[in-house]
């Protein structure tokens, strides 16, 4: 097997990782601030849980979504240089 392509599968893996990082951090500190208060008031309703975690995700996504795109596309490009080079 090539080693350039265990390399890209490898770095495919880890940009899955660092894209989704920041929409799944913010929701992880959100639900669990909205946790620990439903916990204080003992409010136990899901959509108070819910709403706050899929704003804070599309929060995410919006400030980092040039930061992901740049990533996306710098490796897209890899991908097509690589598949150039192995055409015949």
């Amino acid at each position: 097997m090539d080693p350039s392509l265990l390399r890209l599968g490898r770095e495919a893996i880890a940009i899955v990782a660092i894209v989704s990082a920041p929409p799944l951090l913010a929701a992880l500190l959100v639900g669990l601030a909205v946790g620990v208060l439903q916990a204080a008031t003992q409010v136990q309703e899901q959509s108070v849980g819910t709403i706050p975690r899929l704003a804070a995700v599309f929060g995410a996504l919006a400030l980092f979504a040039p930061w992901i795109g740049a990533r996306l596309a710098r490796f897209a490009s890899e991908c097509l240089a690589l598949a150039a080079g192995i055409a015949p």
